[in-house]
C-alpha cells in the first residue's frame, strides 16, 4: 500500500442510547499496551474534537436525540476524513457510536464526488432508520438512511418537529449535497436484528445481506467474492465494522446493542482482509466498543484490537 495509515480517533457517543462507547478507543489502546504492542506508536493520529457533554442537555427531539450535536460531530469527522484523504493518508477511523459513519462516508464522497462509492457494512443492525421511523430516536441507528437520502416515509410512525426536520436535512447534506451512496452499492454482512421499517427498506431497495449462517454454509470466501462482484463497478470502497457483528456470547457483551449468533473475530478478519485485497478500499472504521458494558474485563476491546492489528498488517503488506 502506497498511502501511509492515519488513525482518526473520534471519542463521541452522543448518537447512542447507552453511554460508554466514547471510552472504546482508550480500551483498545489499553488492550494493545497489555499485549506489549506498540501499534499506537507506529502511526500518526488525529483526535477529533467531541461534544460529549451534550448528553447532559435536555433532549429537544425524541425522534432524533441530540441531532444538533450529532450533525456537528459528523461534520467534524467528515472534515477530518476529507483532509487526510487529500493528504494521501489511508484513514482508519476509530469511533464511539456508529452515527459517525455518516461523517466518514460524507468525507470520502467530498474527496471523490464524481466517483461511485461502495459500502460494506459489517454489523448486527441495518442502521436504516430515520427520525420518521426510529423507535428509539438514537441516531446511531440512522447513518445509512442519511447516506442514501431515503427517509422511508411510507413507514413513518413519528411526528418530527420542523427544527428536527431541518437538522436532518443538514445531516443528509454534510460534505457533499444529496445522497452519498446508492442503496445498490451497499452490502451488509451479519445483519440479524432489525425492525419492520428497516426490513421493508431492505426489501424495497434490494440490499444484499450476507447472514452469518449463509456465510458458514456457502463459504466465506465465496460470499465475499460475490459481494465484491456486485460492487465491481464502484471506484472506491469503505468498510464499516461494528463490533456487535460478532457473537456476544462467544466474544463479549462489551457493546451497546449486543446480539447473539454473530461472527467470531477470525471470520471478521477474513472478510475484511479479502475486501482489502480488492485494492479499492480507501477507509475503514471501527465502532461501538463499550468497556462499561463488558462483563469479561476488557474482552471486546482486546478482540477489536486483534482484528485491527490483523487487517492493518494486510493494508501494509503489498498484495501480490
Amino acid at each position: 500500500m502506497e498511502k501511509a495509515i492515519k488513525l482518526i480517533k473520534n471519542r463521541s457517543d452522543i448518537g447512542a442510547g447507552t453511554r460508554g462507547s466514547d471510552m472504546g478507543i482508550d480500551a483498545i489502546e489499553i488492550a494493545a499496551i497489555n499485549q506489549n504492542s506498540d501499534y499506537f506508536n507506529q502511526f500518526e493520529f488525529e483526535d477529533v474534537k467531541t461534544h460529549n457533554e451534550s448528553i447532559y442537555d435536555k433532549n429537544r427531539s425524541t425522534s432524533a436525540k441530540r441531532i444538533e450535536h450529532v450533525v456537528e460531530q459528523c461534520t467534524r469527522v467528515c472534515n477530518a476524513v476529507k483532509k487526510n484523504l487529500k493528504d494521501n493518508f489511508f484513514p482508519i477511523v476509530l469511533s464511539g457510536d456508529h452515527s459517525s459513519a455518516l461523517g466518514t462516508i460524507s468525507g470520502i464522497k467530498a474527496v471523490y464526488p464524481e466517483q461511485t462509492l461502495g459500502v460494506i457494512w459489517i454489523d448486527a443492525h441495518a442502521d436504516l432508520h430515520s427520525p420518521y421511523t426510529s423507535p428509539s430516536g438514537n441516531i446511531h441507528g440512522m447513518p445509512l438512511s442519511a447516506a442514501i437520502a431515503d427517509d422511508n416515509l411510507i413507514c413513518q410512525n413519528n411526528e418530527v418537529p420542523p427544527e428536527t426536520k431541518d437538522l436532518w436535512e443538514d445531516m443528509k447534506n454534510i460534505g457533499h449535497p444529496g445522497a452519498k451512496i446508492l442503496a445498490e452499492n451497499l452490502v451488509y454482512f451479519g445483519v440479524r436484528d432489525t425492525e419492520e421499517a428497516e426490513d421493508k427498506q431492505i426489501e424495497k431497495l434490494k440490499i444484499r445481506n450476507y447472514r452469518v449462517a449463509e456465510i458458514r454454509y456457502r463459504g466465506l470466501e465465496k460470499c465475499v467474492t460475490e459481494a465484491l462482484s456486485k460492487l465491481s463497478h464502484c471506484d472506491r470502497l469503505y468498510i464499516s465494522f461494528d463490533v456487535d457483528s460478532m457473537d456476544c456470547d462467544m466474544i463479549s457483551y462489551g457493546t451497546g446493542t449486543p446480539v447473539p449468533k454473530g461472527f467470531d473475530q477470525c471470520e471478521i478478519i477474513a472478510i475484511i482482509n479479502q475486501i482489502i485485497e480488492s485494492k479499492k478500499v480507501v477507509c475503514i472504521e471501527f465502532v461501538e466498543v463499550n468497556p462499561l458494558l463488558d462483563t469479561k474485563g476488557n474482552k471486546m476491546a482486546e478482540t477489536a484490537f486483534e482484528v485491527l492489528e490483523a487487517i492493518t498488517s494486510t493494508l501494509i503488506l503489498p498484495v501480490e
